[in-house]
């Protein structure tokens, strides 16, 4: 379960900026999660409240925003969406996709007080 490592990088960046910018608590954790970044939703949920335990961000809610990922296709030359990789393109059938989108997992917003 490499989500717990991920709360535990997660809870590194917000304790830098906890430093930086002199807050004391977070109220609001929003993540987007690209469906091609290999991470469970819930495991990440589960790991984010254990890991934030004694920390700014104990009560912090987690709010997580699920893009769609996309990719182009080099044969006909579009940007398609895709549900997972290696998907063929749904436009052509072609199997030339270059990811461009759905691999993301990054904090998007925090709420602090």
């Amino acid at each position: 379960m490499h989500e717990m490592s991920l709360c535990e990088n997660i809870l590194e960046i917000i304790n830098a900026q906890a430093d930086q910018q002199a807050f004391s608590k977070v109220d609001l954790v929003r993540l987007e999660v690209g469906p091609l970044s290999g991470v469970e939703v819930e495991a990440l949920r589960f790991g984010f409240d254990v890991v934030m335990r004694g920390s700014v961000a104990e009560k912090a809610r987690l709010d997580i925003i699920c893009p769609e990922a996309a990719a182009w296709c080099a044969s006909c030359n579009k940007t398609v969406s895709i549900i997972e990789r290696y998907d063929p393109c749904p436009a052509c059938g072609a199997v030339n996709l270059q990811i461009t989108s759905g691999g993301e997992l990054r904090i998007k917003e925090m709420e602090v007080s």
